[in-house]
């Protein structure tokens, strides 16, 4: 899912939402977060998972091209971590393939209804 489709799915979501308002509601929402993490905070979100920086250490490097070793300086880099929610609901959906076609979700005769990020397609 890319942004334009989130905001896209989060105005349709929400009636009395303009496009401009679901595009203003999630840039403000990821701009907090890029902005915690660059102040080297941790950002939790309960049941999705949480962003936080990790630190990778200078090391020497090689130059593909030639093979020259060449000194990697440290870097902090952001870091994700699936929630429990959300890996039990990406296994359970990998596990039950014959249930859900990943490829096209569920079927327009089917209803998808999210509890807490626990998903349970149900029959209409």
């Amino acid at each position: 899912m890319t942004r334009s489709e989130l905001i896209k799915k989060l105005a349709a979501h929400f009636p009395q939402f303009t496009i401009k308002d679901a595009e203003f509601s999630v840039t403000v929402i990821l701009s907090a977060m890029a902005d915690n993490l660059s102040r080297g905070g941790r950002t939790e979100i309960r049941g999705f998972g949480s962003f936080c920086i990790n630190y990778r250490p200078p090391r020497m490097g090689r130059n593909p091209k030639n093979g020259v070793s060449v000194p990697v300086p440290g870097k902090y880099v952001p870091h994700f971590k699936a929630g429990m929610e959300l890996r039990e609901r990406v296994d359970y959906q990998s596990n039950s393939a014959s249930l859900i076609n990943r490829d096209s979700g569920p079927s327009s005769s089917e209803l998808l209804i999210s509890s807490r990020f626990r998903a349970r397609v149900i029959p209409t």
